[in-house]
């Protein structure tokens, strides 16, 4: 006979009723994560894009039985990203705007990154804690890295454009330097949106590669360059009037990042300005939830990794010839900071 397995029940501390339904509900959130993932790498969203269906419909549509259609139908149903009429399915408003098609507003980039990468390596997070990651991001061969850098690329898309349209006036700026800029998109959503200024990624030789295809199309390609280096370790191009590093100093130990600092500044003449856009936090790095999170990702993919606080940063900034500016916040639980050239 099954045995019945029965939540604990409500007991009392402190003479207060404690219930441990908050425990459960952040233990199965791994269920929802995959049952999210399955969906979207088995084209279910696409496929309901087309026209609303009933589970055999869907279940032709998709190449499943109908028995696995219905398990992840319901689920997406259950999970508010699917809705049901009777045996009929369609998407939601929100999966039809973000998983259904290329686009500026694409999330499926993102969910291949956190199944097919992240997923894995946060199965491993009680060791990383205690010993280190495994492997390390920069180590995994090359099909990883572009899933990885369509990802970032996808999730930051609202940040950047926040950056580049409301966040700074780059009308006072003429060339940008991107740090670490990944596949280009920051500097992508900047130009765009200030037809005056060009920019240059300066980026490791495989991500470089990839920022390249990206930057392929004519109007990008007279706008923005890639140059090939180290931010650790390379001199950095000269002649740019503002500095951007987005999502970079989370990769690196507080030493490093002074260190990096001090080797942009180096670059920069007076009065440039470098924008450093992260999952900046409160000085506890409790605040926001989502960063405090996110210091779990840096711990299992980087040695280093961490997030950090503003008062930090200033810290780091005073010390290697920089003055802070301001704080500003972007999107979601990013935000920048501004300093100046001393």
């Amino acid at each position: 006979m099954a045995t019945q397995i029965q939540a604990p029940k409500e007991t009392e501390v402190n003479g207060r009723s404690v219930n441990p339904e908050p425990i459960l509900r952040l233990a199965s959130g791994f269920m929802a994560a995959k049952h999210l993932f399955a969906a979207s790498e088995l084209g279910l969203f696409e496929a309901l894009a087309v026209s609303p269906a009933s589970i055999d419909g869907l279940a032709a549509r998709i190449g499943l039985t109908t028995r696995a259609a219905r398990i992840s139908a319901d689920a997406m149903v259950a999970l508010g990203m699917l809705e049901r009429e009777g045996d009929v399915y369609r998407n939601s408003d929100l999966a039809g705007a973000f998983l259904t098609a290329p686009g500026p507003t694409d999330l499926r980039p993102l969910l291949r990154f956190w199944d097919q990468v992240s997923y894995p390596a946060w199965s491993e997070l009680a060791e990383a804690l205690g010993k280190g990651p495994s492997k390390e991001i920069f180590d995994l061969d090359e099909e990883a890295q572009e899933v990885i850098s369509a990802g970032i690329e996808a999730i930051q898309a609202g940040t950047a454009a926040a950056l580049a349209n409301k966040a700074v006036d780059f009308s006072v700026y003429r060339r940008l330097l991107d740090v670490g800029g990944g596949t280009g998109s920051w500097s992508i959503a900047v130009v765009r949106s200030n037809p005056h200024l060009k920019a240059t990624v300066f980026e490791l030789p495989v991500t470089a590669d990839i920022a390249r295809k990206r930057l392929a199309e004519p109007e990008l390609a007279s706008r923005i360059d890639v140059v090939v280096g180290d931010a650790m370790s390379d001199p950095l191009p000269s002649g740019y009037d503002v500095f951007l590093m987005a999502n970079l100093l989370h990769y690196w130990s507080p030493e490093q990042n002074r260190a990096l600092l001090h080797r942009v500044r180096s670059a920069a003449g007076a009065g440039a300005h470098v924008l450093l856009a992260d999952f900046w936090t409160n000085a506890s790095h409790t605040e926001p939830v989502a960063a405090a999170l996110m210091a779990g990702e840096f711990a299992v993919h980087l040695r280093n990794g961490d997030v950090y606080s503003v008062e930090e940063v200033r810290a780091w900034l005073a010390a290697t010839g920089w003055r802070f500016v301001e704080h500003i916040p972007l999107s979601g639980p990013q935000s920048l900071i501004v300093a100046e050239a001393n």
